[in-house]
């Protein structure tokens, strides 16, 4: 089988990437990084960039997204710098991420100090719990919109359930399940040049 001469990455944009001051960049990142409280920064950062500001296309978006998942770190760091990179280079690259920690680095130390304090406070249990939900539902959103651009017939929909299954269910060890599932999805998923009419 031979390989496409150019695989994408990412679909043509049918417009050009917008300039993105780097103040502008600061700014998104730095507020999404104070207010995404229990782990729902990735689709956060997809309403932020792709729906509200229309900096990137979904594929853009996503075409990062994988990537961050299957590189060594934590994934929302890997995300900024992608988009970070992809708006304006090392220097957006470098802006997105300070931007993203400075805010919670501030307000973890000051959490830290305040815990025992705040542990006290009635319904601050409670508070902490429904952004816990927030942030899940954050999560199951970007879910249903990354699952809804991947699956274009029955075999990633069937690939899916099956890693769904194994990891949620069986509850067998994560990167096994990963190493046998994904060059399976990969290689179905790869463009293959139409056949030529005999």
């Amino acid at each position: 089988m031979a390989l496409p001469e150019k695989p994408p990455l990412d679909s043509p944009s049918p417009t050009v990437t917008p300039h993105v001051s780097l103040l502008a960049l600061y700014r998104t990142f730095f507020w999404v990084g104070m207010f995404s409280f229990g782990g729902g920064l990735s689709s956060w950062l997809h309403r932020e960039i792709v729906d509200i500001r229309g900096w990137m296309t979904d594929d853009q978006f996503f075409s990062g997204y994988s990537l961050t998942h299957v590189l060594p770190g934590v994934n929302s760091s890997n995300l900024a710098v992608y988009i970070g990179q992809h708006l304006r280079g090392a220097a957006g690259a470098v802006v997105a991420l300070l931007a993203l920690l400075t805010g919670p680095f501030f307000v973890v130390i000051a959490a830290a100090l305040a815990y025992r304090y705040l542990l006290q406070v009635p319904g601050f249990q409670a508070a902490v719990a429904g952004i816990a939900a927030a942030a899940i539902g954050l999560l199951v959103r970007l879910g249903f919109v990354a699952a809804r651009r991947a699956t274009t017939g029955v075999l990633p929909v069937l690939i899916m359930l099956a890693i769904f299954i194994a990891v949620g269910f069986l509850r067998w060890p994560l990167v096994p399940v990963v190493l046998v599932m994904a060059p399976i999805s990969v290689a179905l998923a790869w463009p293959r040049k139409p056949k030529a009419d005999a």
